[in-house]
């Protein structure tokens, strides 16, 4: 795998071979600062195959574009990377001798063509990265990584750009990071990258995105970066010229991903007591939540005998009410209490329902 951070950079298209080249040749000489392991760029970026929304709009430059690319690739000493989103596409890159693909977030939707791209990586050494699909479906992603893993095992890695929804706000496409948090958790072996410029849609929002990916542990960055964002022929609004892109890189705090190795840190002792105290207090919640549990079966047994439905809107209410009273007064967000308590509250509904249906 390679070293982290990961960071991917270049512009969103290829559009001609002296826009790519400019790019190319403005980001060959950047370095991450000292603190971040002072390396150039993982991967140049640049699509040539752009599925867009609506047709009528730029879908890229198709294969007119690889030996551009090809040639920046061995010119410039960078790594390239291009979206793939067809068995023949990773075919003509192959032949081109690039070294990375990315699959799309709507290509990543379909298990048919992931499996079909699957195939046609196997054999290769490409470097494979998948975005994550256009709505909030941690399975369906985590399948697309694993169809992508059968075939070519080496070196594959998850973006997480945001998800489409009907949602009105300052950014492109909802965060929504508690999926990507969870994709973490549950496959921690593939390195995990965040792409702020399709969260954003808008340069403006990319530093915060970037920082708080930074902070949650990521692996990477991928970023569109254009020698002149405001004659891009898409998502001009979201690229940054090179110079901005390298005072990003250097304003922003990049963390370790563990304590130091030192076993006797200041840092890894703190956060190890810090831990013990959770792991009991784990295990007072998890008794609890038994203790609670049991309580509702109580009730579900009296609710048999009486002929009483489970659902009482009343009581949720008053439970609503006042369990987000006490997490304001206690500092929490009354959001996060109110998720925990519905995921209660339908946990308490199924074993109700199992003990009205049991003879």
């Amino acid at each position: 795998m390679m070293k982290h951070p990961i960071i991917i950079a270049g512009p969103c298209s290829a559009e001609t071979e002296e826009q790519v080249r400019t790019a190319a040749k403005e980001l060959k000489d950047f370095r991450l600062p000292v603190s971040a392991g002072g390396e150039g760029i993982s991967f140049f970026r640049s699509g040539i195959w752009k599925p867009r929304t609506r047709p009528g709009t730029f879908e890229g430059v198709g294969e007119t574009g690889l030996p551009w690319l090809s040639r920046v690739q061995e010119d410039f000493g960078l790594s390239v990377c291009t979206e793939v989103a067809s068995a023949r596409h990773v075919e003509l890159v192959v032949e081109a001798g690039l070294d990375a693909v990315w699959i799309g977030t709507r290509t990543t939707a379909n298990p048919f063509l992931v499996e079909e791209i699957a195939k046609a990586l196997q054999g290769t050494s490409l470097h494979v990265f998948v975005k994550n699909p256009i709505n909030p479906d941690l399975g369906l992603w985590i399948g697309a990584v694993q169809r992508v893993l059968r075939y070519c095992p080496e070196h594959v890695y998850a973006i997480h750009r945001g998800f489409s929804d009907y949602h009105i706000g300052q950014l492109r496409n909802a965060p929504l990071w508690r999926v990507p948090i969870d994709f973490k958790v549950q496959m921690p072996e593939i390195p995990l990258l965040c792409d702020p410029s399709h969260l954003s849609g808008n340069t403006v929002y990319i530093p915060e995105l970037a920082q708080r990916a930074l902070d949650l542990n990521f692996d990477g960055l991928m970023l569109e970066v254009h020698p002149s964002p405001s004659q891009a022929l898409c998502d001009a609004g979201q690229q940054l010229n090179p110079a901005t892109f390298n005072d990003l890189m250097h304003s922003l705090m990049w963390r370790r991903s563990t304590p130091s190795d030192d076993s006797l840190s200041e840092e890894k002792i703190l956060i190890d007591a810090i831990r013990t105290r959770i792991d009991v207090l784990d295990d007072d919640l998890v008794d609890l939540l038994a203790q609670r549990m049991s309580l509702v079966d109580q009730i579900g047994e009296v609710k048999k005998r009486g002929g009483i439905g489970i659902i009482q809107i009343e009581r949720w209410n008053t439970v609503s009410s006042r369990t987000k009273n006490l997490a304001i007064e206690k500092g929490l967000d009354d959001t996060f209490i109110s998720e925990v308590y519905r995921a209660i509250h339908q946990q308490s509904i199924k074993r109700q329902e199992k003990i009205i249906r049991d003879e």
